[in-house]
């Protein structure tokens, strides 16, 4: 998210004092635009909400005792679904560890706090040196993990003011990030409070190596491999899905936008003989509202869910989901699956949760971004679509050719289970420089 403020920098903005009046100046228009338009985005209103009178309803909530802390900042969801498994492993090697998480975005939060594994669950106030003295004054942390990415200056300074040992987990570093830039010395900075790396793959230890000391870098691959391999080693059913689809072959297009369901239309029409099962990667009832446009005659789970009596799942192959937290499960049912964003400037969503139960996995042409996507082609569990027509003759022929769809699920599969245990580096370099040891 913050690397938009050094994007916009300006070539004669080269000294540390400007740099930190530019950044300031960026939170302040920040701040501001999301009051302005938290009058019509649900989002911006649950951001601004969740952080009213923070500081006295952490103090009055946060327990103080003198067990030791440990901090986990994520910016939204996928972050933590990274950082759960790191989480989980911290409190199997240390049972008495107090654990505390907090999220820059709304959605993150929302879903996290509702998960029964963890009761201190916050935002993160918007970055500001009192801010970050007051926070840190509160956790008392022995112990900071940072998920993947977000880099808040004054946070990042006063953890190394106070000499707080801080990860990186599950990090990516790329050529096109500021650090690697002209214009970078402000984030090269922040680099600077970190203790260690922990990166998803080799080539983000190339590059970080250009900044870091290479002892501070361990490649120790993806948590969210961990995460996915324990949701489908403990697979619990979701409810109605297994009626819905019945005996048919079934395609899941999971965290989808509406540049993908308009690559889909066609063939949902023409294939009535098939279930789709559509989980829009936003749940707002403008947004499925749109999506049932889309696919006129399909149902929505909420509504089969609710009175299923009076909604005739035979009638419709298309179900929308309309929650968020079961996406994750829903792919277990699925013959094929399809993994939205792909075709979105931000690029493609999660494509482990579907890979981990063994199905072939499609996605649009926008992936190289995500090094797991190209990964996962190479190893032949997945494949990448330019439009509708490619995405109609690549489903058709696998729906032709069991064997082949057998073949590309095990691909997919082997790749989740050959890259697992990031999780157990991290928590062993934990132990090993005793940073949760009296």
């Amino acid at each position: 998210m913050t690397e938009v403020i050094l994007k916009l920098e300006f070539r004669f903005v080269k000294k540390p004092l400007a740099l930190i009046v530019f950044y300031r100046l960026f939170l302040l228009i920040y701040l501001s635009a999301i009051r302005l338009v938290r009058f019509w985005n649900v989002k911006a209103a649950l951001w601004i909400k969740g952080r009213r009178n923070f500081f006295s309803n952490l103090r009055e909530n946060y327990p103080q005792n003198d067990r030791k802390k440990v901090w986990m900042h994520c910016a939204s969801l996928g972050e933590f679904e990274q950082g759960r498994p790191v989480l989980r492993k911290i409190r199997e090697a240390f049972p008495d560890v107090q654990l505390v998480i907090t999220f820059f975005s709304a959605s993150g939060y929302e879903i996290a706090r509702r998960t029964p594994d963890f009761d201190q669950i916050y935002y993160l106030p918007m970055d500001s040196p009192s801010h970050a003295r007051r926070l840190i004054s509160i956790f008392k942390p022995d112990l900071i993990l940072w998920v993947k990415y977000e880099y808040w200056f004054y946070y990042l300074s006063e953890i190394q003011k106070k000499g707080i040992p801080l990860l990186l987990i599950s990090g990516i570093y790329q050529p096109r990030q500021p650090f690697f830039k002209w214009y970078g010395g402000f984030y090269r900075k922040m680099l600077g409070a970190f203790t260690h790396f922990f990166l998803q793959n080799d080539s983000s230890r190339i590059q970080l190596e250009r900044l870091v000391d290479p002892r501070q870098i361990t490649v120790s691959g993806d948590t969210r491999c961990d995460r996915v391999i324990q949701v489908a080693e403990n697979f619990m059913e979701v409810e109605g899905i297994s009626a819905f689809c019945g005996t048919s072959r079934v395609i899941v297009a999971g965290s989808t936008w509406e540049d993908d369901e308009i690559e889909w239309t066609h063939f949902v029409k023409t294939h009535p003989d098939i279930k789709f099962i559509f989980a829009p990667h936003e749940v707002d009832a403008e947004r499925i509202e749109e999506v049932s446009r889309e696919f006129p005659g399909s149902v929505r789970y909420g509504e089969m869910i609710k009175d299923s009596s009076n909604v005739d799942i035979t009638a419709s192959n298309c179900l929308i989901i309309d929650n968020i937290g079961m996406l994750s499960r829903l792919y277990h049912y699925a013959t094929l699956t399809y993994v939205g964003g792909g075709f979105g400037y931000d690029g493609l969503h999660n494509i482990l949760e579907a890979a981990v139960y063994g199905k072939p996995v499609i996605f649009g042409p926008e992936y190289e971004k995500h090094y797991e996507a190209v990964e996962l082609i190479e190893a032949g569990g997945a494949v990448s679509i330019e439009n509708a027509l490619e995405l109609e003759k690549v489903v058709g022929e696998l729906l032709l050719h069991s064997e082949e769809i057998t073949l590309m699920g095990q691909a997919s599969r082997n790749y989740i289970y050959r890259n697992a245990g990031a999780s157990q580096k991290i928590v062993e370099y934990i132990q090993a420089n005793r940073l949760l040891t009296s």
